[in-house]
């Protein structure tokens, strides 16, 4: 979800940086490119796919190796799958345009469009992807393609993007303004949790729906209570299934973190566990799960914390990246077995691709500072050029971004 931060001269925070480390064993086994799904600013070009070189021992590293533009401008490329999938096949969203883009990724340096889809009969603008055991995606879709209804719902495809089954959101009598936004896949349980933030800002929903994945039943709709602040509840974002397969996190653009229990019966519940300041806007959003630790992007704090989950009921901070004022994290993602992390956002890294380490003993966060395009001062790979793999088309803007797998 895209919101543009208000700057404020009193959010001083200081810009901490690890130093980095040589290459290691460890480095040599991980991943050596980077998908980066980005849009083209002036919306004159086509949107593309970066390919991008993050191999430490690399002549090349931290410098893009290709480009596959997709033939379609101004989708407002935004989420992809959150892991690179084992078969190498990326989906990625075009939020805007309301499709969903499928790439050929299992050539790393040689990617290909291997098409693309809009609305299904029922439902309209995709947002989030799962994968299932059987190898289909199951995704929200945030509207109806019915003139007399607005909330979407999920649909399951499979691996070549056919329509397999869906079923829809809607529960206007608890709450009109449910949009399916994320979601999480808990096969141990037979249930999935979707979120509801609108990403057209029209409604902030504070629902958190429960699922059937055998039969894709609606079980329940869970409006999620205040925190102590009182407005942790609002904008529900996105769900992650922690390391036991059966516990569930769900955190909300207010910055609030919730645990769900007792999924696996009828009547779910929410309490609320951890939460941070927030004032409108920027917002929390984007978490990832490494081991014990919940990863936590922080527009308002303008950073990525580490959160000790042990016990999930009562989380603690054990580590944080702070970014400069000015630059918001949205996105996150892991490295497959590894302890990099990609992160882009908003406000002064909007054309930045930035990289963190994680000490997975710790949980302590560090800035990558020798990632960054060759000449630059700050980190990062800069998407703010003129020139790209193909062609002159100015800078871009990177959303939704996945390492390769080993």
């Amino acid at each position: 979800m895209r919101y543009h931060a208000v700057r404020t001269a009193a959010l001083l925070i200081a810009f901490h940086v690890g130093v980095t480390q040589p290459a290691s064993q460890l480095e040599a086994d991980g991943s050596r490119f980077l998908f980066v799904w980005a849009g083209d600013a002036d919306k004159r070009d086509s949107d593309f796919l970066a390919v991008i070189d993050v191999d430490p021992r690399s002549a090349n590293y931290a410098s893009v190796v290709t480009t596959l533009p997709v033939g379609a401008t101004g989708t407002r490329p935004h989420h992809t799958d959150y892991e690179m999938p084992a078969a190498g096949m990326l989906w990625a969203n075009g939020f805007d345009s309301g499709q969903t883009f499928r790439f050929d990724l299992r050539n790393p340096t040689n990617p290909h469009l291997v098409g693309s889809f809009g609305a299904t009969p029922s439902f309209s603008h995709p947002h989030s992807y799962a994968r299932l055991s059987n190898g289909n995606v199951l995704a929200t879709f945030q509207h109806s393609t019915d003139a007399g209804a607005e909330t979407g719902g999920l649909v399951e495809f499979d691996s070549d993007g056919r329509v397999l089954r869906s079923a829809s959101a809607a529960v206007p009598a608890v709450d009109s303004g449910v949009r399916p936004y994320s979601l999480a896949v808990i096969p141990a349980l037979d249930r999935v949790v979707t979120t509801a933030a609108d990403m057209h800002q029209q409604a902030r929903s504070r629902a958190v729906q429960v699922w059937r994945l055998s039969d894709l039943a609606l079980i329940q709709t869970i409006l999620l209570p205040p925190g102590p602040r009182g407005d942790e509840n609002a904008m529900t974002a996105e769900p992650r299934v922690l390391g036991d397969g059966r516990t569930v996190l769900v955190n909300t653009f207010t910055c609030g973190l919730y645990k769900l229990q007792g999924l696996a019966g009828e009547t779910a519940t929410a309490e609320w566990v951890y939460s941070t300041p927030w004032q409108e806007p920027p917002y929390c959003a984007v978490p990832a799960v490494a081991g014990r630790f919940w990863l936590q992007t922080n527009g308002p704090e303008h950073s990525v914390a580490s959160l000790d989950i042990s016990d999930p009921s009562h989380p603690r901070e054990v580590g944080r990246l702070t970014l400069r004022p000015g630059e918001i994290p949205h996105w996150i993602a892991l490295e497959p077995s590894g302890d990099r992390l990609v992160i882009t956002g908003y406000g002064d890294i909007e054309s930045r691709v930035l990289l963190a380490r994680l000490d997975r003993a710790t949980g302590a966060l560090h800035l990558d500072t020798s990632f960054k395009t060759r000449g630059a001062e700050q980190p990062g790979v800069d998407f703010a050029r003129e020139q790209w793999p193909h062609g002159p088309t100015g800078r871009a803007i990177p959303h939704g971004a996945v390492f390769n797998r080993p």
